[in-house]
């Protein structure tokens, strides 16, 4: 019997199940509004389109969000990915990688200095 996303979180230990649950709801909304393929999902489109759901849903709380679950880089995404194809939740190509993940983006850089605030010049 497959485990379900809390088990395998749980069981884990480096991520919590709502970081495992929003890597998986990311795949579906990648492949949906980001990717150009979506019978596949490279790492580095994956990495973009959870970029993208983040900032939609927690706009400049986005950063706090995810380091709170365990998120800090984008290589985190690919182990939790990675967690998920050992668990038969998601698939990988035989020219996929974890290293795809690697350096992505800096979370800084898109989720927090993104929303700096501008001053006013009067």
């Amino acid at each position: 019997m497959k485990k379900n996303l809390e088990q395998i979180a749980s069981e884990d230990g480096r991520y919590s199940a709502p970081a495992v649950k929003f890597v998986y709801e990311g795949l579906g909304y990648t492949a949906k509004n980001v990717a150009s393929e979506p019978k596949h999902v490279s790492g580095e489109t994956l990495c973009q389109g959870l970029k993208k759901l983040a900032i939609e849903k927690w706009g400049r709380l986005a950063m706090l969000v995810l380091t709170t679950w365990g998120i800090r880089t984008t290589r985190d995404f690919g182990e939790i990915v990675w967690l998920m194809i050992r668990h038969e939740w998601m698939s990988a190509q035989p020219s996929d990688s974890i290293e795809d993940f690697d350096n992505v983006f800096d979370f800084k850089t898109v989720f927090k200095n993104h929303f700096q605030f501008k001053q006013q010049v009067s």
